[in-house]
């Protein structure tokens, strides 16, 4: 059987005619590709080349040899541009998604990131709520969810993406926001905005209302984070809000952000199908998502009079 080492000498002496020429396509000694051919003639029992005019010229006989060689060598072309289009990404689609609060700034830069590791990559990105995630990844609609909710489903993989908090979030001007800390006993006492504690992002904010017994009275309920910070911003209400929420400056714009004085929590994870293999894709964007969220700061410091 040859080795690729011989079919490559083999090819190399074709297309140069010679094996000093052949040497220097290949990069080696001439010495070396006269003992290689040696070699392999001995090896088949016949000879490959006949020398004619100084240069070598295949053989009759071997003709059928100097075929297949050159279809191991298109093969081998065919396979390294594959793999090359592989990393790049060029043949391959890869459907996400983020709920919204993830969507609105760290899931976007994390995608130029993972765009920047794959520039052909095709790219299907969807933004959906916390309960649409099973569908979308038990029927195949996408491969990885980034959520602010744990589900806990047997169909499901959670990968931990970020531990934080949450904030509280007043209009400029607002007498809170002179506070350097906020309470949720203050908070209680004004206009809430937020969204529905059905909801499961809803819930997560509201939780530290109902874990310190205070009334939850929405005065506007809103679909999504982004929409309670325009709200607030508008002079509207204050509200509880995730610091991805808030991740994007413009989102910050009329807005005073305060810690909450009360232990709170925030986490958010990356779901996957429990039956389907991961995508170095999906890998990377795990990898540059978790970068991302960990350089989120949305503090400012408290207004000075």
């Amino acid at each position: 059987m040859l080795t690729l080492r011989q079919i490559e000498v083999i090819r190399a002496i074709m297309m140069a005619g010679t094996v000093k020429g052949a040497a220097e396509f290949l990069g080696v000694s001439a010495p070396g590709i006269s003992r290689v051919m040696k070699h392999t003639e001995s090896q088949l029992g016949l000879r490959l080349f006949s020398r004619t005019h100084g240069r070598y010229v295949p053989t009759h006989e071997a003709a059928d040899i100097f075929n297949q060689v050159s279809g191991v060598f298109r093969s081998v072309e065919n396979l390294q541009h594959s793999i090359a289009a592989l990393k790049s990404g060029e043949t391959s689609t890869v459907c996400l998604a983020a709920v919204p609060s993830i969507a609105q700034h760290v899931f976007p830069n994390a995608i130029k990131q993972l765009r920047d590791d794959f520039p052909d990559l095709k790219l299907n990105l969807n933004t959906i709520k916390i309960e649409e995630a099973i569908d979308y990844l038990l029927l195949g609609k996408g491969e990885m969810a980034a959520l602010s909710y744990k589900l806990d489903h047997p169909g499901l993989v959670m990968q931990p993406l970020y531990a934080g908090r949450l904030v509280a979030v007043v209009p400029t001007g607002h007498p809170l926001a002179a506070q350097s800390v906020i309470s949720v006993h203050d908070l209680a006492k004004d206009v809430l905005i937020s969204i529905d504690p059905d909801d499961p992002y809803g819930a997560i904010l509201a939780a530290p209302f109902y874990q310190n017994a205070l009334p939850f009275d929405l005065s506007i309920q809103a679909r999504t984070g982004q929409m309670v910070a325009a709200l607030v911003a508008q002079g509207l209400g204050v509200a509880i809000l995730d610091e991805l929420s808030l991740a994007s400056p413009a989102m910050r714009d009329g807005l005073a952000i305060r810690p909450i004085k009360e232990p709170t929590t925030f986490r958010a994870y990356a779901a996957f199908s429990a039956e389907r293999p991961r995508s170095i894709f999906a890998e990377r964007m795990l990898a540059h998502l978790k970068a991302e969220m960990g350089q989120v700061t949305v503090m400012r410091p408290a207004n000075r009079t």
